[in-house]
């Protein structure tokens, strides 16, 4: 089976769990005999292509004024925008849709429409000129390459692939990492939300990372639940490597928080709860591991509650020195308020790393050995963090199975569920 698959971000060029769910995912295919063309806007030289072929939109040219090029981009519509973006999070501020007619009176006046479009691969300012673009380019991919059926990560690339449909007429599969709703809460982006809706309402198939995001896919998207099926995330496994240097410096014990500090991640929580362990123990560090939009005011709370020499800011993370985070940490918390999957508390299990986990998160569905508590009930958060890091026993237990449990889930196994979808909207048995 050959599968075109449009994703944003790919190992090692990501900042978030979209790029590691997207190269797991086609490592375990490749073990499923599927072959996979996967677009990325922008592609450095160093992604691994090991289980797929990597098409660097950045390379493709595209000339708007052939006319089998304008028959593609009259299937496309074009959005403008003004916003800084990062993965997940709604833009601040959307410029109004320009009209298809208006935009075709204005081709020569578009860096958009160049015959040749370096995109940034990134999330800033002119992001949806670049997944205007982005849904061109793949058009013309689409057109020219022999596949089975389509595969859309997330909202940035549904335009791409309704524009891949419907030159191709092959089936459409999107994957739903994240909805907008848990990214701004009832605070939506229309336009975002908007982009989800008609892509999973061209879908042949919608495919929900937890049975936490299929509910919201139903519910708020009004998406006929029977073609909505759920495939959980899985975690890759650990390759032999060099030991980690786990050196702490410090003698307290170590609880983590590692994520975006948005609203969506509950990091405000994993304060409240560290303040309410540090005035029962004071031998214990929190390490706050990540950037986001709430930085500034997470900082101003631990300083406000004299919190700042039991209390660390890391910044982003990423690769080895994860790890090494992973290491030397005694507990990990993931607080979110809302979460479709949520793949670090897997990293962290896989480092021997016990976890607290909110309910309101998808991996909660399928992990046993996590202990689970409400995002909003920091008491119940601290009492657990607490627990772990005062009872040996507890700890050992948590260590061993939850090890055992993460090692269980692979993406091979969730591949297996990803290829059967295919076979089914491909009608091939």
């Amino acid at each position: 089976m050959k599968v075109l698959m449009f994703g944003w971000e790919f190992p090692p060029h990501i900042t978030g769990g979209l790029g590691t769910a997207c190269f797991g995912l086609t490592k375990g295919l490749m073990k499923h005999e599927t072959d996979i063309l996967f677009v990325v806007p922008k592609a450095y030289g160093d992604e691994s292509q090991e289980a797929v072929k990597l098409i660097n939109a950045s390379d493709v040219l595209v000339d708007v004024k052939d006319p089998e090029y304008k028959s593609y981009w009259e299937r496309i519509t074009f959005m403008a925008v003004g916003s800084n973006l990062i993965p997940y999070v709604g833009p601040e501020e959307f410029r109004d849709m320009v009209a298809q007619d208006e935009l075709k009176k204005q081709v020569d006046e578009k860096s958009v429409l160049s015959r040749k479009f370096e995109f940034s691969g990134k999330y800033g300012k002119d992001l949806m000129d670049e997944v205007s673009r982005y849904a061109l380019v793949c058009s013309a991919i689409a057109a020219t390459n022999d596949f089975d059926v389509i595969h859309a990560h997330d909202w940035l690339t549904y335009p791409a692939g309704m524009a891949a449909k419907s030159v191709t007429g092959k089936p459409l599969v999107v994957h739903i990492h994240a909805t907008e709703f848990d990214r701004s809460g009832e605070n939506i982006n229309q336009s975002v939300y908007d982009i989800e809706r008609k892509g999973m309402e061209a879908a042949d198939r919608v495919m929900a990372v937890s049975n936490l995001t299929k509910k919201i896919v139903i519910e708020r998207y009004g998406i006929d639940p029977e073609k909505v099926v759920t495939v959980h995330n899985a975690v890759e496994p650990v390759e032999k490597r060099e030991p980690i240097d786990a050196s702490r410096g410090v003698p307290e014990k170590i609880v983590t928080f590692l994520g975006r500090l948005t609203f969506q991640k509950g990091p405000e929580y994993f304060v409240e709860a560290a303040r309410k362990i540090l005035e029962h123990d004071d031998n214990v560090r929190f390490v706050m591991a990540g950037s986001g939009d709430m930085m500034n005011k997470l900082i101003r709370r631990v300083a406000q509650l004299k919190m700042s020499s039991r209390f660390h800011f890391a910044g982003f993370l990423r690769g080895v020195d994860v790890d090494r985070m992973f290491a030397m940490s005694d507990v990990f918390v993931m607080p979110s308020v809302s979460e479709p999957f949520g793949l670090v508390p897997l990293e962290a299990m896989r480092s021997n790393v016990p976890v607290v986990i909110s309910k309101q998160s998808g991996v909660a569905e399928i992990l046993k050995h996590a202990i689970k508590v409400d995002f909003w009930d920091v008491d119940a958060m601290a009492d657990a963090i607490y627990g772990i890091l005062h009872y040996d026993a507890l700890s050992r237990m948590f260590k061993k199975y939850g090890k055992t449990e993460v090692d269980s889930l692979k993406w091979e196994n969730a591949a297996l569920k990803v290829k059967a979808v295919y076979e089914d909207v491909a009608g091939i048995k």
